[in-house]
């Protein structure tokens, strides 16, 4: 089975719920956000207009990352999930020069959110994380291979706004409901889907 997530704009109220879980979840550094929430507003008084779109790894079928990556450190598993193998990642920043969602984020240094002390949380989680190389959203792939909870932020999300599971279900269902997959043009066929925000679509 390939793994895909339906997300509906409809339904996120943008509360970082999704942010706050996932960065708890993996311990993630200063300056990394495998899960983040983009808001912008357009148009003018009265005429205006709120937009919120969460944004993690796409799990791309044809993943430029893995394509470039001169290393093979960027690995698309048979799941279709695309993982960092940490040990042979030289941080050459390659792959975030090619990513067209921005979700890739690089390891600068050792350095927690108090600085150069680590706390007990903080030495634990980034074993897993080392200065150097590059993290990224992996659909909580620990959780799929072991305890087979949910993805952190889908459990955390308080509007029930994500759906993860079998990407031939979550594209039907998006196609069924004049969902859309972002940068669609880029050709990478990405395995998260979004259902639009406007109300009447």
């Amino acid at each position: 089975m390939t793994y895909g997530m339906l997300i509906d704009l409809k339904k996120c109220v943008g509360c970082h719920a999704c942010s706050v879980a996932c960065k708890e979840a993996h311990g993630t550094p200063p300056g990394v956000r495998r899960s983040h929430v983009e808001r912008e507003t357009e148009g003018v008084f009265p005429d205006v207009k709120r937009n919120i779109v969460p944004m993690l790894c796409m799990q791309c079928e044809i993943a430029p990352c893995v394509e470039n990556c001169p290393t093979g450190a960027s690995i698309k598993r048979e799941d279709g999930i695309v993982i960092v193998d940490k040990e042979t990642c030289i941080g050459c920043k390659t792959c975030i020069e090619v990513c067209p969602y921005n979700a890739r984020y690089y390891r600068e240094d050792d350095t927690g959110y108090f600085g150069e002390e680590l706390t007990e949380y903080e030495t634990v989680m980034y074993v897993d994380m080392p200065k150097g190389t590059v993290d990224k959203c992996t659909f909580c792939v620990e959780r799929i291979d072991g305890t087979g909870e949910p993805q952190a932020c889908v459990a955390a999300c308080p509007a029930g706004a994500r759906v993860f599971g079998d990407l031939e279900d979550i594209r039907a269902e998006a196609e069924a409901a004049n969902g859309f997959q972002l940068e669609a043009e880029v050709s990478t066929n990405p395995s998260v889907w979004y259902l639009p925000h406007e109300v009447n679509a």
